[in-house]
Formats: structure tokens, C-alpha cells, sequence
């Protein structure tokens, strides 16, 4: 569809190839999930494309009173009441989110706004602990009682005036319950569909992040990923994520598989907006110029001499691997040096990788269990998933939970063997790669065209690119790269650990040169190959 440009001030009543969905069963629904209610009337204000406006672009705004917080978070409110019925990627929204909005307003009237995410309306995964809302990870055993205090990050984006906008979906436990699961599906929440295209399956495991990104439900999302769950559906879906650094953001009150691996990172429409939630969730604030800011959108020759290898991946496709070609052939016309690489290790990192996770997800799992209502341990959740029917109502497996109650201890030195091996083999694999041939970054496909979502198939997800800096802890960002028909495909950028400012500067660049974004036409279906019909 053309891009939505949405009066802040009107009710978003339909969006092309969006039957519109009536604004009272909207509110009804949205009423029964405990969400905001909607605004009456916000004050009028200028027209702006939420699909294209940037967080600079707002805070401008708000500067000089033309815009204010309490406008935007009600545009988004509408927009979800409006739009995300097609795409199911809202699991509720805050009810103080206009309150929240209203408090930032008055800090840009007495000039003492605290940075550039006051006034901006954020969404959160479903895993990520907020204090007052439901934090389930998916899952009916947690849905009872929500947390008691809020995840480390999400007091960072409340200091930092954020306003909290609401919890997307997830694919239940991020993807680490059963053998064979369908991604962006939860007992909780159901499934979420790619915008792009409603019967194919917007990759996971922040799946209603990505999603309702792509459909203009907030300004920006916070993910979370262990290996491919924020930079996947990112690129599924036609947006930017961001996994930092292991470390760089707190783990502390996210619902965990394994704190050898696991980050929150930002997912945004555009590289600045990405980089400038990363300043919050680390704690730095507002960045500072010279500290890494992504300059390629204002200065386009930000690709001249720098050195990119390209990890091809055919196994992805022919029309991946096309793409991929047109890809390094932009780049280099922008003054790019791209090399082509296969970075080493990658079938033995693949053996390693699920055992020692296994063994970490049963420590980490028992001890973030112990800080809420509900089953107290890992053994208690398997026995609540026999117990209830709905929790097997798209896939009835959780063998991965009953192969992490049988693994060896943390303490096992088999395991311990394992994961230093697997901590070697991963930063070398990208070190090696960098040094031999001189590179700023590795770039890769970030996944193949969404497939078909077919709850008794399960997902077809084999994309080994994000494996070596999720193992490693070395930052990945996605970035839209262009498209097989109708469907998004992303560019993995990888760097080296703490990177991470450098990487966002780099992916700016490339964004600006590639210029691969377009908003979705929620259209019904899509041929084989991602042609519309």
C-alpha cells in the first residue's frame, strides 16, 4: 500500500487491503484485554506518516509545540484498534498510556524533556517484566498475576520518558518449547501474521514486534533474541532490529533461555530510531555526537572505502541469492568494497549450540520462575502444558522443555567443555573471517521469504546466519535489503563485540543506499514464488 499519512488528531478508519475493522468491536476488544481506552478527542495536529517519520523528526515537533505526546500515542492507539486485527500482533495495550503521554507533554512545556525517546510510545515483547501488565512469554502458566516490578530495561525507557505503549506477542517461550514450533504463535496471543502477506508467517521469535512495526502500531519495539529472534522477523517483516552486544542491555526481569546468549535489542522502521532506543536501554541517555550516531542518512557517501564480506548462503534460495547479488552491486557502486566469505566452524557451532542451551535454559528458567506467581520450575511448567489443552492447540510438542529437565547440570564439565568451545569457535569464526580480509563487517540474507504458517508442519527456519554473533555475543542488526515479490528479506550486518555503535553507523549507510523499504498490503495470499495473486 501507499505510505499512511494519519491526521494525529482523526480516527484511522481503513488502510487499503485492510477491511476496516468497526471501531466498536475494536474498542470492545480492546477493552477486554485490559488495554487503554481510546481517546475522545486529542488535540488536532499536523498530518504525519507515522510509516516514514523518524524519532528526530517528532521530538522537532514537540519542541516547537506543533506536536504533542498525547496526539501521537492516540494516532497509534487508533491505528492498533484499526489495524492490528488483521495481523494479531498487540497482545494489549497500557491503560496509563495516555496518562504517560500526558506527563511527557508537560516536561516539553517547562522545557525539561529527558531525551529523545520522552513522549515516544514504545511497544514490548511479551517476555520482558512490566510491572502492572501481564508478562506471560506466551503462556497461560504465567498469565494469572503480572510482575511485581518492571525489567531493568523497561526503567531505563520509563526514566527516559518513554511511553509504554502496550505487549506484542511472541512465539510462546521464544521459541524454546517444542521441537518443531510454528513462529509468532502463543496460547496466549494466537497467531501473528506478516503484514506483508496475512497466510505467511512473520519469523520469530519477537514476532509481534516485527509485525507491528511493519504496520505502523508504534514507533519503535523492543525484541529480544538468543539466537535470530530479533534480526529474523525483522527482515521477515520489512524493518530494522538490532542485537546488541551480549551484556550491553540488562537480562534482568526478562524471561529467559540462556544468559550465555540472551540480549534485548531495539526493532524500529529506520536505522536512527533503532540506535537512539539502544542509547536508553545501555543507559547513556541521549548519544552523544562522535559516539556512534548512524550518519548515513545525512551523509550518503558513508559507504565510500569501507570493506563489507558477503556470506552468500544459497541454501536460501535462488531469489535470496539474486537479491544478495543486486545488494553487493549497489554497494559497490556507492563506493564499497565487498568481498565475498564463508566464515569457518559453522557445522560444529550447529552441533554445539541446542545441548549447552538446554542445560543453560533449565538453570535460567527455574531461577526467573522463582520471582513470579505460578509453576515454580521447569518441571512444574511441563506438567501445567499436560494439564492444559489449550496449550497445545497449534503444536503439541515441548520436547525441548523435557530435554532440558534430562540435561547435565551447569556444572557438568561436559557442558562446560561445550560452551567454551562454543564461545572459540563462534568469535573466531568472525574474527578470522574480519582480520584475513580486513573487513568492517560480514553481511548475510537475515532469512529467507516467510513461509506459508501451517501449525502441523511448523516452521521451515533453517537460517544459519544469525548463529555466529548470537553465539559469539557480538552485535547483528538487520536492515531491509529488498524483496522476492511481495515478501521482505533482510541484510545481516555483523561486527565485532561492542561494535555496536560502529555497526549502527555502518547499517545507516546501507540503508540510505539500498532504500529497500515499502509498507505492507496485508494482501490474503501469495504464490510460491511471492508474486501477489
Amino acid at each position: 500500500m501507499a505510505a499512511v499519512a494519519v491526521g494525529l488528531g482523526s480516527l484511522v478508519t481503513g488502510v487499503p487491503g485492510v477491511p476496516g475493522a468497526p471501531g466498536g468491536r475494536a474498542q470492545a476488544a480492546e477493552r477486554d484485554a485490559g488495554g487503554a481506552p481510546l481517546p475522545d478527542g486529542p488535540p488536532p495536529a499536523p498530518h504525519i506518516d507515522l510509516d516514514k517519520v523518524t524519532i528526530p523528526e517528532l521530538q522537532a515537533r514537540m519542541a516547537d509545540g506543533s506536536l504533542t505526546s498525547a496526539a501521537l500515542t492516540a494516532a497509534y492507539l487508533r491505528r492498533i484498534a484499526t489495524v492490528d486485527p488483521r495481523i494479531n500482533a498487540v497482545l494489549r495495550t497500557d491503560p496509563t498510556a495516555m496518562r504517560q503521554a500526558a506527563a511527557s507533554d508537560a516536561r516539553h512545556r517547562r522545557g525539561s524533556a529527558r531525551g529523545p525517546l520522552d513522549g515516544i510510545p514504545v511497544l514490548l515483547k511479551d517476555n520482558i517484566d512490566t510491572r502492572g501488565m501481564p508478562t506471560t512469554a506466551g503462556s497461560l502458566a504465567l498469565a494469572a498475576s503480572p510482575p511485581h516490578t518492571d525489567a531493568a530495561l523497561v526503567t531505563r525507557l520509563r526514566d527516559a520518558g518513554a511511553v509504554i505503549l502496550g505487549k506484542t506477542n511472541l512465539s510462546e517461550w521464544a521459541n524454546f518449547r517444542a521441537a518443531k514450533p510454528t513462529s509468532g504463535w502463543s496460547a496466549v496471543g494466537g497467531q501473528t501474521r506478516n503484514p506483508y502477506v496475512l497466510d505467511r508467517n512473520p519469523c520469530g521469535s519477537s514476532a509481534g514486534s516485527a509485525a507491528a512495526l511493519a504496520a505502523s502500531l508504534a514507533q519503535v519495539a523492543i525484541g529480544t533474541e538468543t539466537d535470530g529472534s530479533i534480526v529474523c522477523p525483522a527482515g521477515m517483516n520489512g524493518v530494522v532490529g538490532h542485537k546488541p552486544s551480549l551484556g550491553l542491555v540488562s537480562q534482568a526481569g526478562v524471561v529467559p533461555i540462556s544468559a550465555e546468549q540472551d540480549t534485548a535489542g531495539p526493532m524500529a522502521r529506520n536505522v536512527t530510531d533503532a540506535a537512539l532506543t539502544l542509547a536508553v536501554l545501555r543507559g547513556d541517555g541521549a548519544p552523544r555526537p562522535g559516539a556512534g550516531l548512524p550518519d548515513g542518512p545525512t551523509h550518503p557517501g558513508g559507504l565510500r572505502g569501507k570493506r563489507i564480506g558477503l556470506w552468500r548462503l544459497p541454501s536460501l534460495g535462488p531469489e535470496v541469492d539474486a537479491l544478495m547479488t543486486r545488494t553487493a552491486g549497489r554497494l559497490r557502486d556507492a563506493g564499497a568494497v565487498v568481498v565475498e566469505v564463508t566464515p569457518p566452524y559453522q557445522e560444529r557451532l550447529a552441533q554445539l549450540e541446542y545441548p549447552a542451551l538446554l542445560s543453560e535454559f533449565h538453570r535460567d528458567i527455574d531461577a526467573y520462575l522463582a520471582t513470579r506467581e505460578g509453576p515454580r520450575d521447569l518441571a512444574g511448567l511441563i506438567a501445567f502444558n499436560r494439564a492444559h489443552p489449550a496449550e497445545r492447540t497449534c503444536f503439541a510438542g515441548q520436547e525441548l522443555f523435557e530435554q532440558a529437565l534430562a540435561a547435565p547440570p551447569v556444572t557438568d564439565p561436559g557442558y562446560q567443555a561445550m560452551r567454551a568451545e562454543l564461545k572459540d569457535l563462534s568469535r573466531r569464526s568472525l574474527d578470522e573471517t574480519m582480520a584475513t580480509h580486513r573487513l568492517d563487517a560480514i553481511a548475510a540474507p537475515a532469512n529467507p521469504p516467510a513461509w506459508t504458517t501451517d501449525c502441523a508442519r511448523g516452521d521451515n527456519d533453517v537460517i544459519p546466519s544469525s548463529t555466529p554473533a548470537a553465539v559469539a555475543g557480538y552485535p547483528s542488526l538487520s536492515v531491509p535489503a529488498g524483496f522476492v515479490g511481495e515478501l521482505p528479506v533482510g541484510l545481516l550486518l555483523m561486527a565485532g563485540d561492542r561494535q555496536d555503535g560502529e555497526l549502527l553507523s555502518l547499517g545507516a549507510a546501507v540503508e540510505n543506499r539500498l532504500k529497500a523499504w515499502r509498507a505492507p498490503r496485508y494482501l490474503p495470499t501469495v504464490g510460491t514464488s511471492g508474486a501477489a495473486r
